[in-house]
């Protein structure tokens, strides 16, 4: 049974920070992928400046560059925009695999905002890879106050897939400081040199 991670988002675009949670997360949980799963449109992200699904899958190959992160638009085919309905079809699709939802401390504090962001808690657990000084930050988010009861400790997460659901773990991780926003900040016309390049998408 195969031990699966997904990390979810726009990748708009994907880059280092997202390669470093990955590896980390390989490591930490005992995982044997990674799948970033590159959102058609997050619906708590505005589409304005959202560049488009091939030229953020191309950053996301191009970001990933190992052997066990695998980008996927398979939201795209299933027909799911929230992250409660892809984890479903998920299990439905692949009840071979094991699924953990890895999260940055950042999405931890809004994810009392996320659609049915409950019943994901019960369907999977979830990693928060939090950076040190993000980890108070992170304990203090809205949805903590019914997760709470549900944290693991950081010396066990590598027995997530035996844990009794909702179980959140927090990890202590070296984040790097890499961000989508300021790419697209420094370099606006990122999207159309990909696309350029990559016709295929």
């Amino acid at each position: 049974m195969a031990r699966i991670g997904l990390i979810g988002g726009s990748f708009n675009p994907a880059h280092q920070g997202h390669r470093h949670i990955s590896i980390e997360a390989l490591r930490r949980l005992a995982l044997d992928e990674v799948w970033w799963l590159v959102s058609p449109q997050n619906p708590l992200k505005d589409k304005a400046g959202m560049a488009p699904l091939a030229a953020r899958m191309e950053s996301a190959r191009r970001a990933a560059r190992h052997p066990r992160i695998r980008p996927t638009d398979i939201e795209a085919s299933l027909g799911t925009a929230y992250t409660v309905d892809t984890i479903a079809a998920l299990r439905r699709a692949f009840p071979q695999h094991r699924f953990v939802w890895i999260m940055g401390a950042d999405n931890l504090l809004q994810f009392s905002r996320w659609k049915r962001w409950r019943d994901i808690a019960r369907e999977v657990p979830i990693a928060v890879m939090a950076r040190g000084d993000y980890i108070g930050r992170a304990r203090r988010a809205p949805a903590m106050a019914w997760l709470r009861r549900h944290i693991r400790g950081e010396a066990r997460a590598k027995l997530w897939a035996e844990w009794e659901l909702p179980a959140i773990v927090i990890l202590s991780i070296p984040l790097d400081p890499t961000s989508a926003t300021a790419i697209r900040t420094r370099d606006p016309g990122w999207a159309s040199r990909i696309g350029a390049t990559n016709p295929k998408g």
